[in-house]
């Protein structure tokens, strides 16, 4: 179990605190011949609350057998699986439990802990995330914990973007970052991997990383000029570097940062983040040309790259080319279509082009996903 779990275990619908020696070895075998349900549901609570956690489990096992629909059975029985390290077993008890509970986002919590501890990552990232909206009520630990582990996840399936504002949430949060630097160097430096595996001789660059972008965060900005100056002169040829640097830079000093985007794109050639951002740099400073051929090039590379056919279809509409920058904007709605960037840049365009229905109808998402977040 990776350390940054332990806080959620104090805080789970079941206190279990340590087993006290005198009573660990007694057995459900006082409640064998007990036939009710009723009075094996009541064994199986004296056993919990008495830190008897091998006879509880007995106990409620045998009490879902004679009631599968238990839900309180279930529950217990899920945590102190998970307590005991049980993951398999606690999975498909907890399953169970979900599938008769759907709405419970302190289930899914723990589901998506249980399988992250089975390396069952694509399900765990889909559980927790169905945690995330469903809320966690005011269970800070829990919370802490379940954004954490998402956002590894999230790093590993290479949806960095997503991981960096799921951290800086808990930055913004107030929590402790000491735990947050390897994660976001992890994704900043877009390497999809767990902080568990990431290689020594990276180590010191991914902390390097995840602290400078804490700096960054923080507007502390003199520390983090002093860490990326050294990340790069530590690690020139290291891929993600650069473009790191470079996204800093193109707030601070654009001509700079576009140096730096351009030298990740020699050391890394198929680096389709850093033609965007150099594709939006120089949209937005009205050179049309370059603007597009970057987007282009993104395109090239990664044909179904939402954001791709966003930033190409804003450099198209400036441009004066109205049919192919809209047709570029569809296509990043269709794909994107909780993005109200996309969807703003479509109510101009159809505007300008006399489609009055069509940018009605896009203004009227746009208040429904206004609606959506604030629900939230």
């Amino acid at each position: 179990m990776i350390a940054i779990l332990a806080p959620a275990l104090l805080v789970l619908a079941v206190s279990i605190p340590p087993q006290d020696a005198s009573t660990s070895s007694r057995s459900a075998a006082a409640v064998q011949g007990a036939g009710s349900f009723d009075q094996l549901a009541q064994a199986a609570k004296r056993a919990r609350d008495e830190n008897r956690d091998d006879a509880a489990i007995d106990i409620y096992q045998q009490a879902l057998k004679l009631k599968p629909e238990w839900d309180e059975g279930l529950w217990y029985l899920g945590t102190l699986l998970y307590e005991k390290e049980n993951y398999f077993e606690a999975c498909a008890v907890l399953r169970r439990f979900l599938a008769r509970n759907p709405g419970d986002g302190h289930g899914w919590a723990l589901l998506g802990l249980t399988e992250f501890e089975t390396r069952e990552y694509t399900r765990a990232l889909d559980h927790l995330q169905q945690s995330i909206v469903l809320g966690l009520g005011d269970n800070r630990k829990m919370t802490a914990t379940v954004y954490y582990v998402t956002a590894i996840l999230l790093t590993r399936s290479e949806k960095f973007d997503e991981s960096m504002a799921l951290l800086f949430s808990r930055v913004a949060s107030g929590e402790n970052t000491s735990p947050l630097v390897e994660p976001l160097g992890l994704a900043a430096l877009r390497l999809p991997f767990l902080p568990a595996e990431i290689p020594a001789d990276r180590r010191e660059m991914v902390h390097m990383a995840g602290a400078g972008a804490l700096a960054v965060e923080a507007q502390r900005y003199a520390e983090a000029d002093k860490l990326f100056s050294e990340l790069e002169s530590k690690y020139p040829g290291q891929p993600g570097v650069h473009f790191l640097i470079g996204a800093y830079l193109l707030g601070a000093r654009p001509d700079d940062g576009i140096k730096e985007m351009k030298r990740e794109i020699e050391i890394s050639p198929s680096h389709v983040p850093a033609r965007l951002r150099l594709a939006e740099e120089y949209i937005k400073r009205q050179d049309m040309d370059d603007g597009i051929s970057f987007a282009q090039e993104a395109l090239q590379l990664a044909p179904r790259d939402a954001t791709a056919h966003m930033v190409l279809g804003e450099g198209l509409i400036a441009k004066g080319d109205s049919a192919g920058g809209i047709r570029e904007l569809e296509t990043a709605r269709d794909s994107l279509p909780e993005e109200v960037r996309v969807r703003w840049d479509l109510v101009r365009a159809y505007t300008a082009a006399g489609r009055t229905e069509d940018a009605s109808r896009e203004k009227g998402e746009i208040e429904r996903l206004s609606r959506q977040d604030a629900a939230h």
